[in-house]
């Protein structure tokens, strides 16, 4: 199996993932589209934007050069990760051969489409091997080694057992899947999810909230998935439940920190301004309540979070519907 890796994208979970396969002496590539933070990251050895506190290996390749980047994995019948956010995705696929194996890491729903990402694929590129590489993951964390497990998912199981083969470290594991749909639901909706638990905790509601609002958002979640294909159990693993607690808790969740300055009554476009990054779940809580409407499935929770990015409801007026809502059996 080749362990040749290109990473599309030079963000921070790009870059985490580009360093963590260099460390295991994998030749990596990691391509970003601006050739003056190629220079920059050549000249510092580290992605200053993005990632300071992570030195880069002396192996780890840099380029602004999109087909060299992917030549350097196909050619050698190796591995492309693409490290966009969601919003870019179709068009790095489209820009892919049609028989390079790939795994992408944005989690969200495109805006717009509605599409997931494997939906994304199979418009564009339909005889592609591809899957998703998701789960409970700070970029910061992977990149300095400390303790981390994801899940590789796609049907083609050959793949997803190549980015073990890539990624399977001692501070890194990486459990395989078959449930590219549930994967992808989870990396998607916990974001959403973990705006809701920000603004519960910016409101200093409580732990019996915060317990409350993530299980309850786990069976929101779980009821989506299934509608769109997905298995039930795939909820309970690393990129539903693992992902939504981490999203929903940690200091470092960008989608929960911006449910903590929505609890403070600061405008949304204020606090996206001051965020400096892409926090997924705003810009796709509006597709996951319409995919949710248009298959009946009930999202009470995501339903709120909604109204309240769209300035619809305060959060505590959003937070007061969702207890008023009438009483029912808990299946």
């Amino acid at each position: 199996m080749s362990r040749h890796l290109t990473v599309l994208g030079a963000g921070a979970w790009g870059t985490a993932l580009a360093i963590t396969a260099a460390r295991q002496s994998v030749a990596v590539q990691l391509w970003a589209r601006d050739a003056a933070q190629v220079a920059e990251m050549q000249a510092q050895r580290c992605n200053t934007r993005y990632l300071p506190e992570a030195a880069f290996p002396d192996s780890l390749a840099l380029t602004a050069d999109f087909d060299a980047a992917v030549a350097h994995a196909h050619g050698q019948g190796g591995l492309v990760i693409v490290g966009t956010p969601m919003a870019a995705l179709a068009d790095i696929l489209q820009r892919l051969p049609e028989h390079v194996a790939t795994l992408w890491l944005c989690k969200g729903f495109e805006k717009g489409t509605g599409r997931l990402g494997h939906e994304i694929a199979r418009a564009v590129r339909p005889q592609a091997r591809s899957g998703v590489l998701s789960g409970p993951s700070f970029a910061k964390e992977v990149a300095l080694g400390q303790p981390t497990a994801l899940v590789a998912a796609s049907t083609d199981n050959a793949l997803a057992e190549q980015a073990v083969d890539v990624f399977h470290s001692d501070a890194l594991r990486v459990y395989t899947s078959n449930d590219p749909v549930g994967v992808e639901v989870g990396g998607a909706v916990k974001n959403v999810l973990a705006i809701a638990t920000g603004i519960v905790d910016g409101m200093d509601l409580g732990l019996n909230a915060r317990a409350a609002l993530i299980t309850r958002g786990l069976a929101e979640m779980t009821r989506l998935g299934v509608a769109l294909g997905a298995r039930p159990d795939t909820f309970m693993g690393l990129s539903g439940l693992g992902d939504l607690v981490l999203t929903s808790t940690g200091a470092l969740s960008r989608n929960r920190t911006v449910g903590l300055q929505l609890a403070t009554g600061k405008p949304l476009a204020q606090i996206l301004q001051e965020l400096g990054h892409v926090a997924e779940g705003v810009y796709s809580a509006a597709t996951v309540w319409q995919r949710a409407q248009t298959l009946g499935v009930a999202m009470p929770i995501t339903e709120a979070v909604v109204a309240v990015l769209e300035g619809r409801l305060s959060p505590a007026e959003a937070v007061g519907a969702l207890m008023r809502r009438g009483a029912k059996a808990e299946g």
